[in-house]
């Protein structure tokens, strides 16, 4: 009995330490990736935008100019100039009029800006479809949804106690999150707000860094 007794406290001692061990390792935080500024730089070019349809228009009226002068100079060539470019009176045009002219400088003016408009929409980086995450590895490019990465973080917001609801909107580099509160002081509740989401986006691990604000909306 005295056996019996000892060896039941024994294994039911380390039953509760196994179960403690258990339950810390469940609410554990997730230990991140290594980071990798190859893996980091790799995801970051496959989610950013190409700019397809700027690029296809161009691409389309230069083919339809290249085509036209093609025709031009072939049906020239052969004798029989087809002239749907009336290039006689442009010609006559060109030779009278000075660079001067305001009609020259106009049209001058208006195909710089346009060069302007198609050069900053090659440069400039636009708003991609999805977001990088950090995986360690340059092979393996993972990204989430702009919408995904929000409600994850209006759900952080919305676990705060005082919370009745909670909107994110992903605005560039900066992420706006509008908690509704019915009830609660204001003092220190949007750095509770602030840091459950900040808390939720270091678990995301985006490669990115965001900046978070909050502007707290009162119910009535």
């Amino acid at each position: 009995m005295t056996t019996h007794g000892t060896t039941h406290g024994t294994t039911h001692g380390t039953r509760h330490a196994a179960t403690a061990e258990e339950q810390t390792g469940a609410h554990r935080a997730p230990v991140p990736p290594p980071r990798d500024r190859t893996a980091d730089r790799a995801a970051v070019r496959a989610f950013r935008p190409y700019r397809r349809i700027p690029a296809v228009i161009v691409a389309a009226l230069l083919a339809l100019l290249s085509l036209l002068v093609l025709a031009e100079t072939i049906s020239a060539l052969a004798g029989r100039p087809l002239r749907w470019i009336p290039y006689d009176r442009m010609l006559a045009w060109a030779t009278t009029t000075l660079w001067s002219d305001p009609r020259v400088l106009l049209g001058a003016a208006v195909a710089a800006l346009l060069g302007l408009v198609l050069l900053a929409i090659a440069l400039v980086p636009g708003r991609p479809r999805m977001v990088p995450v950090r995986s360690g590895d340059p092979d393996l490019i993972i990204g989430l949804r702009p919408r995904s990465v929000t409600r994850a973080l209006a759900h952080a917001a919305e676990q705060v106690p005082g919370v009745r609801s909670a909107r994110a909107t992903l605005r560039g580099r900066t992420i706006a999150v509008t908690p509704t509160t019915c009830g609660r002081g204001v003092d220190g509740f949007g750095q509770d707000v602030r840091g459950a989401v900040l808390s939720r986006l270091a678990a995301l691990d985006l490669v990115e860094p965001y900046r978070v604000s909050v502007n707290i909306k009162e119910q009535r």
